[in-house]
């Protein structure tokens, strides 16, 4: 392996709602547009724990006021791994002000994260992991 990139996820909850974003994947899949959390990668010098903090606020508007790592996972392509970390964001406001590159955001529930969440691996991580808290 040649490379290692950070990868950050923010969970983002208000009182008992989990926001989901619809973001563009690939124009060549069947669906292009994909309900998601918000995530991107840890820049250099910055530690994860910011960065989730700023990707929420430059994608969402939102501040977080408390934040936990809720899940971890790893994965490569090519030379480059990925080292994920899945942070749960709560935050006191549920005013949205979607970046450009999201064309939607729901505020759900933790049962409805089924009819969201179409990545196997992420919805199994997200409700493994709520439902221990449950």
């Amino acid at each position: 392996m040649k490379d290692t990139k950070i990868i950050v996820k923010g969970i983002i909850k208000h009182n008992d709602m989990y926001m989901v974003v619809k973001k563009w994947y690939d124009d060549r899949i069947n669906e292009p547009y994909q309900w998601e959390f918000v995530d991107g990668y840890v820049d250099i010098g910055e530690s994860p724990d910011e960065a989730v903090e700023q990707l929420v606020l430059d994608k969402t508007f939102l501040v977080v006021n408390d934040k936990k790592i809720l899940y971890t996972w790893t994965y490569q392509v090519g030379d480059t791994g990925y080292v994920g970390l899945a942070y749960l964001c709560e935050t006191e406001s549920d005013i949205v002000i979607l970046s450009e590159e999201l064309s939607e955001y729901k505020w759900i529930s933790s049962d409805e994260l089924e009819k969201y969440i179409s990545n196997p691996n992420i919805l199994n991580d997200v409700l493994r992991v709520l439902r221990k808290k449950s």
